[in-house]
Parts: structure tokens; C-alpha cells; sequence
């Protein structure tokens, strides 16, 4: 068991945003100059055992509560989407976002499909990582 519940799509630390502040990280904001990830465009994402790639540009096509990485070749060019209660921590010094999934687990989550139904898509990515959290909580 673990010893708190996951929830994929709240940060588990807004201050991580940087300037932007819990109240504005809760809006739903359209614009991307609005969105409380923005300032995460091009930061390196770091798995439990490596690099995945970085915050793609086009993260303003994915909720707020998400991040699009691009990963590069390491899994033939796919970008996939993260829900922000992955993210174990951000360095703003270091441009990194560190989530708490191996890349095995990353690879393994439901692609992004653009034009896949965005509930849909949401909820077998909520219960993909919902239960990779069940049967391997993060390292606290």
C-alpha cells in the first residue's frame, strides 16, 4: 500500500511553476501565455533511469494538467503526454523536469493521438498511470 493516494493531474508541488501561483496553476487558461507549464517549453525531462526528451513546443495542444515530451529518436520520434503528477520535481537552474516513472513505464502509456477523443485519451491516461502507481509507488 501505498502510503498516499495518486492523483494524476495536480502537481504535487505548484511552487515548482516558479512566479505562478496555485490560484493561477487551477485556471484553465487557453492562452498559451496564460498556462502555468509554459515556462517548462524545452526543459529536459529526466525518467528514474534517464532522459526522455524535452517539454515539446506544442504543450499548449494538451490540458494544463499535462506535459507533452518530445522524445526524440529515443522511442522513434513519439511525443507523449505526462500527467503533472508524475513530476517528482523541477530544477529551473538545471532546465529539468524529473518525473517519478521509469522509461519503460513512459513508453508503455497510452499514445497521444491528436485526434482522439480528449476524454477518452484522459481517462486511459489517468488509469494507466493511476495503476502503475498501485503496483510501483513512487520512491519518496
Amino acid at each position: 500500500m501505498q502510503p498516499f493516494p495518486f492523483v494524476p493531474f495536480v502537481w504535487r508541488d505548484p511552487s515548482w511553476l516558479g512566479e505562478r501561483d496555485a490560484e493561477s496553476e487551477a485556471t484553465d487558461a487557453t492562452d498559451a501565455g496564460e498556462r502555468p507549464d509554459t515556462g517548462l517549453i524545452g526543459y529536459e525531462v529526466e525518467a528514474t533511469d534517464g532522459g526522455i526528451g524535452k517539454v515539446d513546443e506544442d504543450n499548449a495542444l494538451v490540458p494544463t494538467d499535462c506535459l507533452m515530451v518530445d522524445t526524440g529518436p529515443w522511442i522513434f520520434g513519439r511525443k507523449v503526454v505526462l500527467p503533472v503528477g508524475t513530476v517528482q520535481r523541477v530544477d529551473h537552474d538545471e532546465r529539468k523536469v524529473y518525473v517519478d516513472r521509469t522509461k519503460e513505464q513512459i513508453k508503455n502509456a497510452p499514445e497521444y493521438d491528436p485526434e482522439a477523443d480528449p476524454d477518452d485519451y484522459r481517462r486511459r491516461t489517468g488509469d494507466y498511470y493511476t495503476e502503475s502507481y498501485r503496483l510501483l509507488p513512487p520512491m519518496l
